[in-house]
């Protein structure tokens, strides 16, 4: 019966128990975890650094940070195999590259996911699920790998047919299109997320312009993917063609809607009517724009509600940009004092009292107006500028309401209140009107 290499690793190190060069194979194999572990803590420590000198090279090797140790561990062990193979028997280190090499490609799976899913920190019970399942596959096939079964599995896999439409595959093609498939679309999508993350870190380009080179360069990425998992399965590309036929059929029929949202997206970003960042008011909304993305633009008013506007309505209805060439905003309060009041006194007051308010711009300076004439009392008008609208306006109408009436309490000015007159016509005789000594009543003769 053929013996199979867990049971041969197992003989090899029960011999090599009584062979005092065992020693050697366990320094080497704690030497290269240690050496794997320390180095890794120094690039990673250099590679997250703020020097300017190395944003070339964290470009390339930060997104491999949290899967340095292992690597380096996997390398210096390959290398103390090969040095130590010369001259005594290295079956622990036979034993330990499959093994360290197994934890390496999960912790890589493991940040590859996270950095496309859960680029805030946030995993899901999805996403956690997933990771389960990936280290349990992983460790299975290092499993069958060891105790020899590997070579088996993959024959039963080939001679494995699947009906796929009017042909047959084996288990194994199959297997191997959809790891194909997958790897390079998750490989890809970590690409962009890379990219992504480097175009936001450059402030001297705008940022509609970083948001379309990154949703250009994550819909290229997808693509290639795409195309090069196809051609590693062997599928031909001229079937494209008929999937091209179809999708222009769903276009026509029912996805204008969808596709122009994407394509008012690009638009917005190219054009840069709007930014993140911007006060806007669209239709009946009313915020900040904080996220445009190709099929939605976020905008969240400053009580907390976040509004998702399609981008289409963002191209095909006016849109009051608040920010768009200048962030300095007009705001004005309107106050009523009774028609004996000195009214250049007043204005003063009121444009003393604005001065005094630290989001108030000096320059256009507050400026007071004589709104109307009211029935029973005169309005005024305080307009000033603040070029912070994404700090509030509520809360600095509320610090100029309150620095005026402590000032009109100052200098003795009343406001006046609404006054009514109340007339009772014709009423009947013997009937005497119950009359509030608060409410002035004239009786017409």
């Amino acid at each position: 019966m053929k013996q199979n290499l867990l049971s041969s690793l197992l003989s090899d190190l029960w011999a090599d128990l009584h062979d005092p060069n065992l020693l050697w194979q366990v320094i080497a194999l704690i030497g290269s975890l240690a050496l794997g572990w320390m180095l890794a803590r120094v690039l990673r420590g250099r590679l997250t650094a703020h020097d300017v000198q190395l944003r070339v090279m964290r470009l390339g090797a930060e997104s491999f940070s949290r899967v340095l140790a292992p690597l380096l561990a996997l390398a210096f062990i390959a290398v103390s195999k090969l040095v130590l193979e010369q001259s005594i028997h290295v079956n622990l280190l036979r034993l330990a590259i499959p093994l360290v090499g197994s934890f390496a490609l999960i912790r890589l799976a493991f940040y590859v996911l996270r950095r496309v899913f859960a680029r805030s920190g946030d995993a899901g019970a999805l996403l956690s699920l997933f990771e389960k399942v990936f280290a349990a596959v992983v460790w299975s096939g290092v499993a069958l790998y060891v105790t020899g079964l590997w070579p088996e599995l993959i024959a039963y896999l080939e001679q494995t047919m699947i009906p796929v439409g009017r042909h047959k595959a084996s288990l194994l093609v199959v297997t191997q299109a959809a790891a194909s498939v997958v790897v390079t679309l998750m490989f890809a999508l970590w690409a962009g997320a890379a990219l992504e993350e480097r175009l936001m870190r450059m402030d001297s380009v705008h940022s509609s312009l970083r948001a379309v080179m990154a949703r250009m360069g994550r819909a290229v990425l997808i693509l290639l993917a795409v195309l090069i998992s196809l051609s590693l399965v062997g599928i031909d590309l001229t079937v494209l063609s008929v999937f091209g036929g179809a999708l222009g059929v769903g276009l026509g029929l029912g996805l204008q809607k969808i596709v122009s949202s994407y394509v008012s997206g690009f638009v917005i970003l190219i054009e840069r009517s709007l930014a993140i960042g911007d006060i806007v008011n669209v239709d009946k909304y009313f915020g900040q724009v904080t996220q445009i993305n190709t099929r939605y633009t976020v905008v969240r008013s400053f009580d907390g509600i976040e509004t998702v506007v399609p981008n289409d309505m963002l191209l095909s209805s006016p849109v009051q940009n608040y920010s768009l060439t200048d962030r300095s905003l007009r705001l004005a309060t309107r106050i009523g004092v009774p028609y004996k009041t000195d009214i250049d006194m007043v204005l003063k007051l009121l444009e003393d009292a604005a001065i005094g308010i630290p989001r108030i711009l000096k320059e256009p300076a507050p400026q007071g107006l004589l709104s109307r004439f009211d029935v029973d009392r005169i309005e005024l008008e305080l307009g000033f500028w603040i070029a912070d609208p994404e700090n509030g306006r509520a809360n600095v109408l509320s610090d100029l309401n309150r620095a005026i009436w402590k000032s009109f309490q100052k200098h003795h000015i009343e406001v006046p209140s609404p006054q009514h007159e109340v007339r009772i016509l014709d009423l009947p005789p013997g009937i005497e009107p119950r009359i509030s000594p608060k409410m002035p009543v004239t009786e017409a003769p």
